[in-house]
């Protein structure tokens, strides 16, 4: 039996300003054939779980290509081309099953949903060809990605800290379904509900109950898997939003069945997705007033995990402006200061203009630098490996980066985005996160996973950038309608 196992991923945000071209793919994460099974074999992702049950069934495994980027702005056709076609190369060879490591939430420059045109590729080439997919919770999901696919399931934690388990279960479902143990039948469905992934957090409501729910879905007799998507709003297509696929063996009617319960339960919490906003100065001052640390002070319109452009300099500028102390930040994008920082050396006094470099006319925002003095106390390669629970042993490469120490601050300062789920982001920069009085991060809900453990605190500062959570920000053109909450409506 011959299985081809691949990941393409990206998340797309199209109001971002940064480009998706294959140098942002190589950057990252792009790698062909064998390198691509060295890199992920062992790993805690789908990728890893599928090769572990290809060799439990004795297949012979091929890995065209395993490739990711940072979320940002479309994908170009090129870098689609460069990850798409050594895939279907495979498939045009002959396999007898694929095992997908996808996203969901790709848009490229010639398609809006990049997988379901890649499936739709597959599927031209090998029309009975049984095919696995793994999808991330804020995936879009389309009729194209369902109508050509066997079995599919998405995560049910964010933090993304199931990776692993979803592949597996998955990739069995498959297996299974090709001996004739199960017969995969889906039943999928959207809701007129474009919620914000900052209310996407499964610890909390009302994520948590559509989790809930699932699983307890999949305790039932029939049901093999069950998912609910929280979707990703910040991409500007017609099916974004929430959504729930249900796989059962052989019965349609059951999954048609659940999946209607679940999307009734995401509609009726739909004022809970949506997210309430605090002027900065305010949540900046109650930071100030907490006395035990570290405090987590979440930069969250700046996610680079979301597609911002992470040198957005207005929380950092509003933490000094208030002069807390003892703080660190992670990170900041600007090449071009790690770059004079280089120049100047560890130990000198430098002063920078730093982030700003990037203009966000999707908003009407240009780039503002921040004019700071302070030392260079460290200067990396950038790379090291996640021990956290989230991308657990996948190797991380955030390019030359410096640390500028301006006395009350610690600045990761990083040449490729990288968002801060794992406190490798300090601890391989010689910073101890857990003894800070405050951490800056630029995450939204990811921070969960390597921060959640050492917070005592966690505050929401609403600052500028392209992942804001204010839809007022955002000009929606091509999003079905109507869809809340940019319209109100009563009923789904």
């Amino acid at each position: 039996m011959r299985i081809l196992i691949a990941m393409m991923k990206h998340e797309t945000n199209t109001f971002s300003p940064i480009v998706a071209d294959w140098k942002r793919f190589q950057d990252w994460s792009a790698y062909l054939g064998e390198d691509a099974l060295k890199a992920y074999e062992g790993t805690g992702m789908p990728f890893g779980a599928y090769v572990e049950l290809a060799k439990a069934a004795g297949a012979e495994i091929i890995t065209p290509v395993a490739a990711e980027a940072m979320p940002s702005g479309p994908v170009t056709e090129d870098a689609f081309n460069r990850m798409a076609e050594p895939i279907l190369d495979v498939v045009r060879e002959g396999v007898d099953a694929a095992m997908l490591d996808l996203h969901g939430a790709m848009v490229t420059e010639h398609a809006e949903d990049g997988e379901g045109l890649l499936l739709e590729k597959i599927r031209e080439i090998d029309p009975d060809l049984p095919i696995a997919v793994t999808l991330d919770l804020h995936c879009n999901l389309t009729s194209k990605i369902m109508d050509n696919c066997t079995a599919l399931i998405g995560y049910k934690t964010y933090p993304h800290v199931d990776m692993y388990e979803v592949g597996k279960q998955i990739g069995q479902v498959l297996l299974d379904g090709m001996t004739g143990k199960v017969n995969p039948v889906m039943s999928w469905g959207n809701t007129q509900l474009l919620s914000q992934t900052l209310r996407q957090g499964t610890d909390d409501e009302p994520m948590a109950t559509l989790i809930r729910l699932c699983r307890e879905a999949e305790k039932e007799p029939g049901v093999l898997a069950a998912t609910a998507f929280g979707g990703f709003a910040l991409a500007d297509i017609r099916d974004a939003g929430n959504s729930v696929i249900v796989v059962t063996d052989g019965d349609k009617d059951l999954a048609d069945q659940v999946r209607d319960r679940i999307l009734a339960a995401a509609w009726e919490r739909r004022e809970d997705f949506v997210y309430e906003h605090t002027p900065l100065e305010e949540q900046v001052a109650a930071a100030k007033e907490l006395t035990e640390g570290p405090v987590l002070l979440l930069d969250h319109a700046d996610n680079c995990g979301s597609g911002a452009t992470q040198d957005v300099m207005t929380v950092i500028a509003e933490v000094l402006r208030q002069g807390l102390e003892d703080v660190a930040v992670a990170a900041v994008w600007d090449p071009g200061a790690v770059q004079e920082m280089q120049k100047a050396g560890v130990g000198s006094t430098i002063t920078l203009d730093l982030g700003g470099k990037t203009d966000m006319p999707s908003i009407g925002e240009v780039g503002e630098p921040l004019r700071l003095a302070g030392t260079v106390k460290i200067l990396s390669n950038g790379e090291w490996t996640v021990h956290g629970p989230m991308y657990t042993g996948v190797k991380v490469f955030m390019g030359p980066t410096a640390v500028l120490d301006t006395g009350n601050m610690e600045i990761v300062i990083v040449s490729n985005h990288h968002e801060p789920w794992d406190v490798g982001v300090f601890t391989s920069v010689g910073i101890q996160p857990e003894h800070k009085k405050y951490l800056i991060l630029k995450s939204r809900i990811h921070y969960r996973a390597g921060f959640a453990p050492i917070g005592k605190a966690t505050l929401r500062l609403d600052g500028k950038g392209v992942t804001t959570s204010d839809n007022n920000l955002l000009n929606y053109e091509n999003v079905r309608r109507p869809i809340y909450p940019l319209d109100l409506i009563n009923e789904a």
